[in-house]
């Protein structure tokens, strides 16, 4: 950590990787396949960003671990320089495997590719990211869904941190990194629990699962305050798949430093442009004559060279032009926040950035 906020408990800091230091808070653009969707990784390094992630379940079934080895690791593989974070295919078995069995040794289930069986465990899980070359890797865990009952929570809490064992002792160590992950839904007793014992653990930084999966805002809000008061503040917190201007700027002022998201990719291939706290559809008749940019202000390239009329047109018309403008610029919007949100921390004044982007009028 280098500076802390004057009021709330926002701060800044610096991750450092064999693949280059990253500044924190960050947000990480989901590249799941080894790619961001539509992006060249210059592109995305341009935009802003230190450092992206991949998924280690899709990559581990196709195209294989053994080929992304071979040909030289992730990061050559994909062609990216910085920082790569692998998250462990927990949630992916958990949200795309068929017919999931889950024990003590692991998960079995049904690949949403093919329908083969397969099987991964803390062990296995481990030896994939291992093998893929990530700079950080993530604990494999349960992540379930909401609401779940409290018998249901306290059994995946157990599974959890005795998954979170397993996962320190099959890691390699050396150069990667591994973040644990604090479980425990929103059961304040068991959050806990489960937060003062994977830090007890000593992990390398702490991820914030079951969050941001339906559950009020608020009720996020209150498990990301109390976790970031167990994980002492010399450890990054990583708050997994919140991505919206206002969820990450409220996040950051409890003191996450780290994020991710399919938000802003996924909502330029359904032809949405993130515009302040807002988003505006770009198949909306009224831009069809619009020679404004899509958001005034930008300096992307998309903003910087074409207007919301011709991004329609392409939108409309199927080009593949119009998915890569937009992810462009989802993207750059993301990145200018993560700026603002560093230079409100550095100045003292990030409960006022806040605030204001709270009460910001939505776009037109």
């Amino acid at each position: 950590m280098l500076e802390r906020d004057s009021v709330t408990s926002g701060r800044l800091g610096v991750i450092r990787t064999p693949h280059g230091e990253a500044r924190t808070p960050l947000f990480m653009p989901v590249g799941t396949l080894a790619t961001v969707k539509s992006m060249r990784p210059g592109q995305v390094s341009d935009l802003g960003f230190e450092m992206v992630l991949a998924n280690a379940y899709h990559l581990w079934l196709r195209p294989g671990v053994d080929t992304v080895a071979g040909l030289g690791g992730l990061h050559r593989f994909m062609g990216w320089d910085g920082a790569v974070l692998t998250d462990s295919g927990g949630f992916q078995v958990f949200s795309l495997g068929g017919d999931v069995r889950v024990t003590e040794e692991g998960a079995s289930f049904r690949s949403h590719l093919d329908g083969s069986k397969v099987f991964m465990s803390p062990d296995s899980s481990m030896e994939v990211q291992h093998g893929l070359g990530a700079d950080i890797a993530m604990a494999f865990d349960e992540c379930l869904p909401y609401p779940a009952e409290r018998p249901r929570v306290e059994s995946s809490v157990r599974l959890n941190l005795s998954w979170a064992r397993r996962c320190l002792d099959a890691h390699h160590g050396g150069p990667q990194a591994l973040f644990g992950i604090i479980q425990g839904g929103l059961h304040e007793d068991l959050r806990s629990r489960s937060a003062m014992e994977t830090v007890a653990l000593g992990f390398d930084g702490y991820g914030l699962g079951g969050l941001s999966v339906g559950e009020p805002r608020e009720a996020t809000l209150e498990m990301v305050e109390l976790c970031c008061g167990i994980v002492p503040d010399s450890d990054p917190r990583y708050l997994m798949g919140v991505g919206d201007a206002i969820g990450i700027a409220e996040a950051v002022a409890l003191g996450v430093d780290m994020f991710d998201c399919v938000l802003p990719t996924r909502l330029a291939r359904n032809a949405s442009a993130l515009v302040g706290t807002g988003r505006i559809n770009m198949r909306n008749a009224a831009f069809a004559t619009d020679g404004g940019p899509l958001a005034w202000g930008c300096d992307c390239y998309a903003c910087s060279r074409f207007t919301r009329a011709y991004i329609r047109h392409l939108v409309v018309s199927n080009e593949i032009l119009g998915a890569h403008l937009l992810t462009t610029h989802n993207l750059r919007q993301v990145a200018l926040l993560m700026e603002d949100l560093k230079r409100a921390v550095a100045e003292g004044r990030l409960e006022g950035f806040v605030r204001d982007l709270k009460n910001a009028e939505r776009p037109q």
